[in-house]
Parts: structure tokens; C-alpha cells; sequence
């Protein structure tokens, strides 16, 4: 399978979703060889979409010359994108945010009616891709905090998504918390084997996944004692 993970994080590597995603690319990799590629948006020169729609009119190509036309290439060669970003006020981060939203070339103007909402015709063949979001937050639970960025990668992606949102994700670069990740990081790479054999993970694997590691009072008590 090839991989391609956007991670959103201006952190880069030390990004604390990524340490969960790198667990996740464990599972998958446990379960055979995998070629993964990751692309840092932060350090990519991608333009804003201007909204002229040139790209939907003239077969795909935007005016922007930057680095975005390469990677729509390597994404319809791929056969899996992970979107691993912390959450930035309900959403991702803006140099993912970049990237998203020049996506665009690959739908038309066109419209069609799928169910109750409208969507573009796709100009590219990406019938075969799949989508994962791994995102993680610094609030102690999943309550009224992710819902805008499930929301916005289910409308992006309504086919083949599959979702894991992480409260408490700092607490996996803290070396005094290992006692709660390494066990929760273990779990993350079962639900990458579990993924890369079935296409799915159990449902009560996910719900274990996106629990808080330690009681949410005490959790926020820690952070509002450093703040």
C-alpha cells in the first residue's frame, strides 16, 4: 500500500499527534511492508487558492506554480492519505488548510446531486483512495471539540474516512507520562494492524483510543498548574 501523510503540525516531527501517527504507521507496517511517505505542510510553498476556478475550466492545472501541483500528483498515485494535525481553534492548522483547499483541481465546475447535497464531478480518478484523520487536542476529552474538524473531513472525504481524535495528546512527548502512552501508543499500533488487514478497526478499539489517558480533572488541574 502507499501511504502519503500530510502532517499538519508546524512542529513538525516533534508534533505530539505524530507520535500517534507514527504508532498508527507501526500497526499498518507490523502487517506488512509499507510505503509511507510524509510531507511536513509547514515546510512546503504552497499558495492560497485564489478562487478563480481556472482549474475546474481548463483540465486541472491552477496558475499558482508552486510546489501543490507535485503534490496532487503523488496523492492519486497513492492508495492511502493520512491527515495528522493538531487541532487548531475547531479545525487544522493553516498550512494544511493550504493544501486542502487546492485539492480543488481535481473536481469540475460540474455538479451532481449525490443523496441530499450537491457535489463537483471529479476531474481526476480518485475512486481508490482512502482517508484517515488522526488528530489530537490539549482539552482533556473529546466533548464539543472536534466536532467542526469531523464534520469538515467527512464532508471532504464522505467515502472511505476513518477518524481517531486523541484528547490529552501532549501528554505523549511528556517522558513522566509514559506509564499511560506507551500503553495507549500500543493500542494506537493495533488499530493500524487491525486497519491494514481489514479496512476497518474494532469499534471498541477506537473508543479505548480517543479516551482520556488520566481523569479529565486531574488532567486540566496539571495544565492549569504550569499555565
Amino acid at each position: 500500500m502507499k501511504i502519503l501523510v500530510f502532517n499538519g503540525s508546524p512542529k513538525r516531527e516533534k508534533s505530539d499527534t505524530m507520535c500517534i501517527t507514527r504508532a498508527f504507521l507501526e500497526g499498518m507496517e507490523a502487517a506488512g511492508t509499507q510505503d509511507v511517505k510524509i510531507i511536513h505542510a509547514i515546510d512546503r510553498h504552497v499558495e492560497y487558492c485564489s478562487g478563480c476556478f481556472a482549474c475546474m475550466h481548463n483540465g486541472g492545472h491552477c496558475i499558482h506554480d508552486d510546489d501543490m501541483r507535485g503534490i496532487l500528483e503523488e496523492i492519486l498515485q497513492s492508495n492511502l492519505l493520512i491527515f495528522s494535525y493538531p487541532l487548531y481553534c475547531y479545525g487544522m492548522p493553516a498550512p494544511l488548510k493550504a493544501i486542502i483547499d487546492r485539492i480543488l483541481p481535481l473536481s469540475k465546475m460540474t455538479m451532481e446531486k449525490v443523496g441530499d447535497r450537491y457535489e463537483h464531478v471529479g476531474q481526476a480518478d480518485y475512486s481508490h483512495l482512502r482517508y484517515v484523520m488522526i488528530c489530537g487536542c490539549g482539552f482533556p476529552n473529546n466533548k464539543q471539540n472536534f466536532e467542526p474538524a469531523v464534520s469538515q473531513f467527512k464532508l471532504l472525504f464522505p467515502n472511505g474516512h476513518t477518524i481517531l481524535t486523541v484528547p490529552e495528546s501532549p501528554m505523549f512527548n511528556v517522558p513522566q507520562a509514559a506509564v499511560v502512552t506507551v500503553p495507549r501508543l500500543e493500542l494506537v499500533k493495533e488499530a493500524g494492524r487491525q486497519y491494514a488487514e481489514t479496512g476497518t478497526i474494532d469499534e471498541a478499539l477506537m473508543a479505548a483510543i480517543c479516551s482520556p489517558m488520566i481523569p479529565e480533572e486531574r488532567y486540566a488541574a496539571i495544565v492549569n498548574a504550569g499555565a
